[in-house]
């Protein structure tokens, strides 16, 4: 093999690289991924170190998330607001963090270095009265049925303080379902449609509960 040809093949195997690593990054950022649940706000729907399978998909095409959906999204810049920070009015999550300059941006937002993300359950939709008493989540007056929660499970403010107000257009409100250790909707509001990230499709490990996560 001559040196031009040895060259060339170099290239064409750096050029196959390449193009390799783009698609796994657009197939990541807009298609779906798969992620490893790492806390224990979702138990006992989600254990740690089980492997969930991402649809970023569905957020790509601007589909509307519905009730009882199980998705992730950036976390607030603050988790906790304060009593005299709320805005019952708007409550929405205060995201107040920059990230400036397109290599920053690149990776943020797509390899997702830095960036930390929450995964939590649909629960208010847009347009919805939520309240929180008694143990039980309400939705425009009418208690809502969780078959999802453990039996006997309570739904507390806590030190939470976003209760009895109108879910803004364009937002949800997310809780956890390990609702006594959850930092969710309670404490930091509802949380825009643009910092929800994907979908959970199913979990594929372990085997024995492969499939959708209800």
């Amino acid at each position: 093999m001559g040196k031009k040809s040895l060259t060339k093949e170099i290239i064409e195997w750096i050029l196959c690289f390449i193009i390799a690593i783009v698609i796994a990054l657009l197939v990541r950022y807009y298609i779906g991924t798969p992620t490893v649940v790492k806390n224990v706000s979702m138990n006992p729907t989600l254990v740690e170190n089980e492997r969930l399978w991402l649809n970023r998909f569905s957020k790509t095409t601007k589909q509307k998330l519905e009730r009882g959906d199980i998705v992730t999204f950036e976390a607030p810049s603050t988790i906790e607001v304060r009593s005299h920070d709320i805005d019952l009015s708007n409550p929405v999550a205060k995201y107040e963090r920059k990230v400036e300059g397109a290599f920053n941006k690149f990776t943020y937002y797509v390899l997702e270095i830095n960036k930390t993300s929450y995964i939590k359950r649909v629960i208010g939709l847009p347009g919805e009265q939520v309240q929180i008493e008694e143990g039980n989540v309400y939705i425009d007056g009418k208690k809502l049925e969780e078959k999802y929660l453990p039996e006997g499970l309570v739904t507390d403010m806590r030190s939470g303080l976003f209760n009895d107000f109108k879910v803004p257009e364009g937002t949800y409100f997310l809780l956890g379902d390990n609702r006594p250790e959850s930092t969710d909707s309670r404490f930091f509001g509802c949380i825009p449609y643009e910092k929800i990230e994907s979908v959970v499709a199913f979990r594929f490990w372990p085997f024995n509960l492969f499939g959708k996560v209800r």
